[in-house]
């Protein structure tokens, strides 16, 4: 799976979070290991289980790529 990730550089340190995945941060010395620690991030959020109450499910939604991509003359690249 892809995660958009709002990466920056910032006084000597890479800083950076995942939009879609709440909670999920990192700061590293390089944007290589940067982008390993929101991947360790983003795997341990994911296995976290989630506790639900009786009569609630969990589902996924398949929702397309936003046209403010293409309005802001913008386009998901790869970390």
């Amino acid at each position: 799976m892809k995660y958009r990730a709002v990466i920056k550089q910032s006084d000597g340190w890479w800083i950076g979070w995942l939009i879609d995945l709440p909670g999920v941060n990192a700061q590293e010395r390089t944007k290589q290991k940067l982008v390993e620690s929101l991947q360790i991030g983003a795997q341990e959020m994911l296995a976290t289980q989630v506790p639900f109450e009786p009569g609630t499910s969990m589902a996924l939604i398949d929702v397309p790529v936003s046209a403010w991509f293409g309005e802001q003359g913008l386009t998901p690249q790869a970390a």
